[in-house]
């Protein structure tokens, strides 16, 4: 038997999935629908300012969307594992330096844990407020492959997504807690291959370069594109649920 195939016991665990840019919690509902089968409490969160009724101009700050986060750890059931999907890797960061405590297992799902200082998006005009979903050529020329997305999935990726707010992209990560780093770690690794990821860290590459801080470190390759909650739901959900398993030992 695999170690996918080995599934805990139902409610050992609480997963709280934060997705990537465009995105609300609904990005999530294949992979979450799955770990609620197996009994697992889910809670897929929807960060400020990408909700479907919310105003394009609504104010939002990094601060915001890290302690969306951070409430929804403190309102979990122990142990609590947090996973990142894209860009939701620096709000996950922020969020695992305040309550790290609570924390069982932190998960990056084709992203990364971010350096204190990271911004993401440093050259963006200050008068911008929104950055509409690219089209989808301009995503897979900028890294973001759509590999495994069929036209069903574009569809639904293009009439639901939000405008992502453009303040917290600019706004520098502020970490204060070294304690972040006890916190295991698992990189579900799709566009980037385990070992490219290896390398990336190895050179120092500011996406990748604060895995070398983290006293427990696992690289698990998923091949597919970007999205992969949508081209491999079920071994997305099998991994976790293997995640879950080791944060029950």
């Amino acid at each position: 038997m695999s170690e996918l195939d080995q599934a805990p016991a139902a409610g050992t665990a609480t997963f709280i999935l934060v997705p990537g840019f465009w995105l609300g919690g609904w990005a999530w509902d294949a992979v979450a629908d799955r770990l609620r089968d197996d009994g697992f409490l889910v809670d897929a969160v929807t960060l400020p300012g990408l909700a479907p009724e919310a105003a394009g101009n609504e104010p939002v700050t990094l601060d915001a969307q890290i302690d969306a986060v951070v409430a929804a750890v403190r309102q979990a059931d122990d142990p609590t594992i947090l996973v990142a999907h894209s860009g939701a890797g620096t709000i996950v960061s922020g969020a695992s330096d305040i309550v790290h405590e609570r924390i069982a297992q932190l998960v990056f799902v084709d992203s990364g844990p971010m350096p204190d200082g990271f911004v993401a998006s440093p050259d963006l005009p200050s008068d911008v407020e929104a950055l509409d979903l690219p089209s989808w050529e301009e995503l897979e020329n900028n890294g973001s492959s759509l590999a495994g997305l069929d036209a069903d999935d574009l569809a639904r990726f293009r009439a639901r997504a939000r405008p992502h707010p453009a303040a917290p992209t600019r706004e520098p990560l502020a970490l204060n807690d070294e304690a972040r780093h006890r916190v295991p770690v698992t990189l579900v690794c799709t566009s980037y291959s385990a070992q490219q990821v290896r390398e990336m860290t190895e050179a120092g590459h500011p996406w990748f370069q604060e895995l070398a801080r983290f006293d427990s470190v696992r690289l698990v390759d998923l091949e597919t594109g970007h999205w992969p909650m949508w081209s491999r739901p079920d071994d997305l959900a099998a991994e976790l649920r293997v995640i879950a398993s080791r944060a029950a030992r």
